[in-house]
């Protein structure tokens, strides 16, 4: 008999860049390959195309192979059908609350300024994971994060970022997924001023050029890919610093209800790259649990206390890369 394969919410989203990179033209899984070296071959992929595989994720990998009953090398092939799942697209952007694990709405007045941590929320779809973060100067006092224009290195166009908001007008969001090969946290996360101070010991991998870039455009903090070295500066729209990559993380776009300090995910920049891997920031592989496919989540404004039953996203702590 064979066993059940369950796909759990920390597994898919691993999953879906996974298979952005198969059907790339560009990065395409070679089926013949799979087929004659088995589960290294498909290892191997992964851990080239979508980052630094841990225990957790080649066990999840393994998984795949045993639970869809792939038992025997020869017959290994079926596993792309199984994942290579079509998109699902949304009409518009959704507007989504975002909550904490209890399901209870954020407070932007309580978020740590300078955090850490790893704090990601999903929007506007499942797997779309997005850096919170609350910008703040050497002291941690929150800093008004100001409009700017942003170019894209690849092509040259622009766009506007539109700036932080929340009491301070210090809350911003980025895509958590690098845009040069699709890195994830805790592999591109947010390094505080803190751990860009000069004479500072940095505990992860920054290098010189990365520090340099920082200073060259005065950016107190960064967000750094361990994978390949791209580093994108959060004070200014997420643009590019250092490469390989040629385009800013797209972000999103946050409404701050200054009645209850509830902070929304509303929209996304359509002329800012889109989400690594997708050909559209409103396709991916799923919806969020809570969007509701009659509405779609239009504009909504809750009340102080009310907790929302749906059209919510939970702000998860993916904890702290730079504790020991």
């Amino acid at each position: 008999m064979g066993r059940h394969f369950v796909l759990k919410r920390e597994d898919f989203v691993f999953a879906t860049r996974l298979i952005r990179r198969m059907k790339d033209p560009k990065t395409r899984f070679d089926e013949r390959k799979f087929a004659e070296k088995g589960r290294d071959y498909l290892y191997n992929y992964a851990e080239e195309k979508v980052g630094p595989l841990d225990k957790g994720r080649r066990s999840f990998l393994k998984g795949i192979l045993i639970g869809i009953g792939v038992l025997a090398v020869a017959s290994a092939v079926p596993v792309i059908s199984y994942l290579n799942q079509p998109p699902v697209y949304l009409k518009n952007f959704p507007w989504i609350i975002i909550v904490d694990s209890d399901g209870n709405p954020i407070e932007a007045s309580k978020l740590t300024v300078n955090d850490p941590s790893i704090l990601l929320f999903q929007y506007p779809m499942e797997g779309d994971i997005t850096f919170l973060l609350n910008m703040g100067d050497a002291n941690d006092n929150p800093v008004s994060i100001p409009p700017t224009t942003v170019v894209i290195p690849e092509n040259g166009a622009t766009y506007t970022f539109p700036g932080g908001v929340g009491p301070n007008k210090s809350i911003v969001a980025y895509s958590a997924i690098c845009q040069h090969l699709g890195c994830q946290p805790p592999e591109i996360h947010f390094y505080p001023p803190k751990y860009l101070t000069p004479g500072g010991t940095v505990p992860n991998f920054l290098p010189p050029v990365a520090y340099q870039a920082a200073q060259s455009a005065n950016a107190a903090s960064v967000i750094h890919c361990d994978c390949h070295g791209s580093t994108y500066d959060p004070w200014r729209g997420a643009a590019v610093l250092t490469g390989p990559t040629l385009r800013p993380l797209p972000y999103v776009e946050l409404y701050w209800d200054q009645d209850t300090d509830y902070l929304y995910a509303t929209e996304m920049n359509l002329k800012a790259p889109v989400i690594m891997g997708q050909p559209s920031d409103l396709a991916s592989f799923a919806y969020l649990s809570s969007f509701n496919e009659q509405t779609g989540c239009p504009k909504m404004l809750l009340s102080k206390g009310q907790t929302p039953s749906e059209c919510y996203s939970k702000l998860n702590n993916e904890g702290n890369t730079f504790s020991s």
